[in-house]
C-alpha cells in the first residue's frame, strides 16, 4: 500500500464530484441539484471547489450517492486541513504536552463533560 504525497493537495470533494461521480449518473447538474434540494448556483461553486462540502451537504450527498456521508466530510477535512497547516502561522504558540491518557480519547472524554 502506498502512502499519499504529503506534499500534494488532498483533492477536494467537489472535484471528485465534478470529474467521476456526477457524470457516470448520466444525469444533468439541474437535475442533481434538485434532487439535493439545492440551488444549481450552490452546486455549481462546490463542484467548482468554491464552496466546502458542509455536513448537512455531506448528508445529502451521501443519501443520494448511498454511501456514508462521513465520505464526504473526511475528504472535505483533509483539504481544509492540508491548507489550514501551510497557511496558519503557529510559530507564537508553544507546545505544552498534555497528560497521555487525556490524549487518548478525546472523543470520550467531551461526552462525559456534556
Amino acid at each position: 500500500m502506498s502512502s499519499r504525497n504529503p506534499n500534494r493537495c488532498p483533492t477536494h470533494p467537489g472535484i471528485l464530484l465534478a470529474e467521476i461521480i456526477f457524470p457516470a449518473l448520466e444525469l444533468s447538474k439541474t437535475a442533481i441539484a434538485k434532487h439535493l434540494g439545492i440551488s444549481r448556483q450552490t452546486l455549481h461553486d462546490l463542484l467548482a471547489a468554491r464552496q466546502p462540502v458542509t455536513p448537512q451537504m455531506a448528508v445529502r450527498i451521501g443519501k443520494l450517492l448511498g454511501n456514508n456521508p462521513a465520505v464526504w466530510l473526511d475528504m472535505q477535512i483533509a483539504h481544509d486541513l492540508w491548507h489550514a497547516q501551510r497557511e496558519t502561522d503557529i510559530s507564537a504558540i508553544p507546545t505544552i504536552k498534555a497528560p497521555k491518557r487525556a490524549l487518548e480519547n478525546p472523543a470520550s472524554h467531551a461526552r462525559r463533560a456534556i
